[in-house]
């Protein structure tokens, strides 16, 4: 994937447009939010950010995106505005009301032109 394909990719989350994120994906990607959360296939990380989406506002901001043969290193802001209630959310409890903005790190693996895995972690938060 060329840098142009991972900012299409990320301006696709951005505007949570499920299809066009995830068509990015290979069918057996696997998706690893630090050791909170590991999900496999492509349906399997929409189906996370449908709820998520469904409880809050994820805004992903690039502040540097490195591209290679096989992958890419991301290291994003993104604003995490809740808008409906969530205690029991498996990441982090979160009310309607509450932001968070949280700077990752964020390694991706590609064969084929798809993403094959997305390794994600917290480099700060506030």
């Amino acid at each position: 994937m060329t840098e142009e394909d991972f900012r299409r990719y990320l301006a696709a989350f951005n505007a949570r447009d499920f299809a066009g994120f995830s068509s990015y994906y290979a069918d057996d990607v696997e998706f690893c939010l630090g050791d909170r959360k590991r999900i496999v296939g492509a349906q399997g990380i929409v189906a996370f950010y449908t709820r998520v989406f469904d409880h809050i506002s994820e805004e992903l901001e690039v502040l540097d995106l490195i591209v290679a043969p096989d992958g890419a290193a991301l290291h994003s802001r993104t604003t995490f505005t809740t808008f409906k209630d969530w205690p029991d959310f498996e990441v982090w409890p979160t009310m309607k009301g509450d932001v968070r903005v949280v700077e990752s790190i964020n390694m991706y693996r590609t064969a084929g032109g798809k993403i094959t895995q997305v390794k994600s972690g917290r480099f700060s938060s506030q």
